[in-house]
């Protein structure tokens, strides 16, 4: 705009003359954008279209008033598009070295394209910077031919200074876990509230508390999901640091003196001090200087890697937080002085530590313990002073035995089986417990667990195996004492797949939102009524069989009408709000699979909120499966394990798919080539990926709690 006139005035008859979009960017408080309003929105012309850009939610909230959802929190790009990204700006280097300083960038196209053009001129620096601990964010505020990324750095200068008191040490804990790594939810909550900055409120938990805090780094892209998968109200199981802001982070660290780490070889210092250690699995265990420094501030001890018995020092006696999961070499020795000096501990996770075959007695000593992870050890027996521990809250233990290592015919890779922990008598005093599980029902002293079971009223999460014909009427008539509940994980015994037929469970309608059963026949329990807001299932059924025809299979009954469907398809898409459905099958009627539902010679609109489906299929012979024209419109994640040989109809009917997965025998690169032609007729601009996974190596299968796909 020209001339000497106000330009306000000159940009409000521009916008009631004609249809304009309008952006207004960098938006600091509600008082700017009612300003604005004032003068250039209201009495606009109404076919106007404004899109106002801010940092803060609830300044997006206030721009859009009371019209209504409309508010779009704007992610960073997804690690292929990032990489793509990357690779258009620079082609130097090898792929691993562009990978990692991608993922750096966090997904911010501004950032992406600025260190890739640095990197396209001088690739030795990225290269330090990648090797070295706290160089790459330097790098990038330092000097001025980042002058582009000014604005941001502000913006986060200006974010941490102001971010709420009970948020910050959160955020400033995150760089315990190295880049990349992908974190358990519920891991980090733990965590957060044995450190203290979770707390109880009059009005909430700390675990409340600290899921609120999770959503909130959540919402501001601080951490997020490793996937592009879209998981509405479903809880994130698994979650990574955003790189840049990690790295951020880092380079703040030496300011509040919180997370020390030992990397790579360590000169001696007297300088190196903090609240939270960190081994790295690159250290090289010098124990000299390990053991020149002060740990008489220190609050945490996270290990990753090989464990050396000179990590227990009796200088550690205000530790709160010792997390070993997944490290080697741990032995019941260590575990025993541990225990003996660390005497204010509130969380122990020995995870993955399958050498430790057992707790030592003297863990009845751990009074303020509330978090006991000993999940994926050699633990077959909890000890009996762990009734103790009046302040425990969480208890995670047995494993997993997968199939390959169970003697059974009828298993296959996908087929997991748990072996549970024995209980002692008298756990139902820890009134505390929310989290409980696996327990091996029949293998502990069957009555008085049952009888401890009623006690636990604050349960809202419980794993049992051990089910079976003499004891499962006892156990569904125990757990109705338990109205918090909102997840089930149940393993039948072997012959025992019809245990629960006929069994009435009458916990609160609509508690459940997680439901496990495994070692089923071929029919589910009638437990309808309660599973009306279930959002996750895993089903593992010996027989699958469906009185249905599929369009595409071309067999009617004699009326020359295709067949309803009944049974336990049908049964799963009545529950309106499944989000995950995790089945797996020994047997398929006839060898098919059709996921569609006919009523009346009709096709019906089916799992209309499904966005994950992982079908593991553990016969020897080739299969057919196919979905109809209305079914799962939502998938975003197809998962499947088949034989190889097998075929799939009707993925283009998936709408939203995103990825197909195939994991264990359907990892063939002729069922990959033929998917991959099948999906080029997908309606989708962009077309759903199709990956295979990878082996993961011993650390990880405990660790990362998932598996890793390459395309």
């Amino acid at each position: 705009m020209m001339g000497s006139r106000n330009p306000i005035v000159e940009c409000r008859e521009i916008l009631i003359q004609n249809r304009c979009l309008v952006v207004i960017d960098g938006l600091q408080s509600t008082k700017e954008w009612d300003l604005i309003k004032a003068e250039l929105v209201t009495g606009c012309n109404p076919r106007n279209i404004v899109i106002a850009v801010t940092t803060k939610q609830e300044i997006a909230t206030h721009c859009r008033g009371s019209k209504g959802e409309f508010v779009f929190n704007v992610k960073g790009l997804e690690a292929d598009t990032a990489f793509e990204l990357f690779k258009k700006v620079s082609t130097l280097g090898d792929f691993e070295e562009r990978q990692d300083l991608t993922s750096i960038c966090g997904g911010l196209p501004k950032v992406i394209v600025e260190v890739a053009g640095s990197f396209a001129k001088k690739p030795d620096r990225w290269k330090d910077a990648l090797s070295t601990n706290n160089k790459f964010m330097p790098e990038l505020e330092n000097h001025g031919e980042f002058e582009n990324l000014k604005g941001l750095f502000d913006w986060m200068n200006s974010y941490f200074r102001n971010c709420r008191d009970s948020l910050k040490p959160c955020i400033l804990y995150l760089p315990i876990f190295p880049r990349n790594y992908l974190i358990r939810r519920r891991r980090l909550v733990r965590r957060w509230i044995a450190e203290g900055y979770s707390k109880d409120s009059h009005e909430e938990s700390a675990e409340m508390n600290g899921e609120k805090q999770f959503c909130d780094l959540l919402n501001l892209s601080i951490v997020q999901q490793p996937s592009a998968l879209g998981l509405g109200e479903t809880r994130m199981v698994i979650c990574q640091v955003n790189g840049f802001f990690r790295e951020y982070i880092v380079s703040r660290q030496m300011e509040e003196n919180l997370v020390f780490e030992l990397r790579g070889s360590c000169a001696l210092t007297t300088q190196r001090t903090g609240r939270h250690l960190v081994i790295s699995k690159c250290w090289d265990r010098d124990q000299t200087v390990f053991e020149s420094i002060d740990f008489s501030r220190l609050r945490s001890l996270t290990v990753f890697g090989k464990w050396k018995s000179f990590f227990v020092s009796e200088d550690m006696k205000l530790l709160r937080v010792l997390d070993l999961e997944g490290a080697s070499n741990v032995e019941y020795n260590d575990v025993k002085k541990m225990v003996k000096l660390m005497c204010r501990l509130k969380f122990l996770s020995l995870r993955g530590c399958n050498e430790i075959c057992h707790l030592p007695s003297s863990i009845g000593g751990l009074r303020q313990l509330q978090t006991l992870d000993v999940r994926h050890t050699s633990i077959v027996t909890l000890p009996r002073n762990i009734t103790k521990l009046q302040n425990l809250q969480y208890i995670r233990a047995g494993t997993t035995t997968t199939a390959k290592t169970v003697p059974q015919p009828s298993n296959r890779s996908g087929v997991r089986r748990p072996d549970g922990v024995v209980a002692p008598r008298g756990i139902g005093k820890l009134t505390a417990l929310h989290t409980l599980g696996v327990v091996n029902v029949s293998a502990s002293a069957t009555k008085a667990f049952l009888e401890d079971i009623k006690k636990l009223t604050h349960l809202r999460k419980l794993g049992v195996s051990g089910i079976n014909k003499s004891n499962s009427s006892k156990f569904v008539l125990a757990i109705t004492a338990l109205v918090r509940l909102e997840s089930l994980s149940v393993w039948l015994e072997d012959k025992n797949q019809d245990c629960l037929d006929g069994i009435k469970l009458s916990l609160p309608v609509g508690s459940l939102r997680s439901l496990k059963l495994h070692g089923l026949g071929d029919r589910l329990p009638k437990w309808r009524e309660q599973l009306t807001m279930l959002t996750k299932m895993d089903l593992e059924i010996v027989k699958l069989t469906e009185d249905h025809v599929s369009p595409h299979s071309g067999l009617l009954t004699p009326e020359g009408k295709k067949k309803p469907t009944k049974d336990v398809i049908k049964f799963l898409s009545e529950l309106p709000n499944l989000f995950i459905l995790r089945l797996r099958v020994k047997e398929l009627q006839n060898d098919e699979l059709n996921v569609s539902i006919i009523t009346n010679d009709l096709e019906e609109d089916s799992f209309k909120k499904m966005k994950i489906f992982e079908i593991v299929f553990s016969s020897s012979s080739s299969s057919k499966v196919t979905f109809g024209e209305k079914t799962m419109k939502k998938l975003e994640q197809l998962t499947v394990d088949f034989c190889s040989g097998s075929s799939f109809f009707g993925l283009k009917n998936l709408r939203e798919l995103k990825e197909l997965l195939l994991k264990g025998s359907s990892c063939d690169e002729a069922l990959k080539a033929d998917l991959l032609a099948k999906l080029e007729n997908h309606p989708k601009e962009k077309k759903p990926v199709v990956k295979m996974e990878e082996p993961l190596r011993p650390d990880e299968s405990t660790v990362q709690g998932g598996h890793k796909f390459c395309c």
